[in-house]
């Protein structure tokens, strides 16, 4: 294969298979944000039953602006939801309040891969607002140093992905089974719950791929 098609390779495929996966969750969220649940209950309040039967008291629900800005803060201990997921009595909803959920039970757990992020965030941030410019800069004045170490900066954003997969699978998981054993939802309710924790999953693996073949591409280049 010609290092022309590895490079269309490392651009190609992750852009088509994040295009991919963004659709697929919106599409997916969308389709269950219609199918209300039988009992009635929001997203907010599937959290903090959730929260609650994991006996994780300290645990705050807040909401924020956006659509799919959901997520867990570990530094404040507080659950975020969006008005479509916590004010909304949907199986959607529900899945992705339980998800976040999920998250706040492996901090108090300390979930081994959860806490690995947590240490890694740091210098990933770096890596991320850093790791172009730096090899973009080797590469301009041939400084084969500079471009090493965007690279290693670049790495760290990869190794953040790849331990990003196993914390939002776990999730996931302890997101099903809390709806499951709590009673929230009912069989066919369930079915849709996996639906879009599936689709949503993949973004995750999306965002991976596309960090590695963004490592590929640039790693390629520097051997030119």
């Amino acid at each position: 294969m010609s290092m022309t098609l590895i490079w269309l390779a490392c651009l190609i495929v992750p852009l088509g298979l994040g295009l991919w996966a963004q659709r697929r969750v919106k599409t997916t969220f969308a389709r269950y944000s219609e199918v209300s649940v039988r009992s009635g209950m929001t997203g907010a309040q599937a959290a903090a039953a959730v929260v609650r039967a994991s006996g994780l008291p300290d645990v705050e629900i807040r909401f924020v602006e956006g659509t799919l800005t959901d997520h867990y803060d570990p530094r404040s201990r507080t659950l975020n939801l969006s008005a479509d997921v916590g004010r909304a009595s949907t199986v959607a909803a529900l899945g992705v309040a339980a998800h976040e959920a999920g998250h706040a039970i492996q901090d108090a757990r300390s979930y081994l891969q959860m806490r690995v992020r947590q240490t890694i965030v740091p210098v990933a941030s770096i890596g991320s607002s850093a790791a172009v410019p730096v090899i973009f800069l080797g590469l301009i004045l041939g400084v084969t140093g500079l471009t090493t170490i965007g690279l290693a900066l670049f790495t760290t954003i990869v190794v953040f992905q790849l331990v990003t997969l196993p914390v939002e699978f776990d999730a996931s998981r302890r997101a099903l089974v809390a709806l499951t054993d709590g009673r929230l939802l009912e069989a066919d309710e369930l079915t849709g719950a996996k639906k879009v924790l599936g689709a949503a999953a993949w973004t995750y693996v999306a965002a991976f791929v596309a960090s590695v073949a963004q490592l590929l591409y640039f790693f390629l280049q520097s051997r030119r």
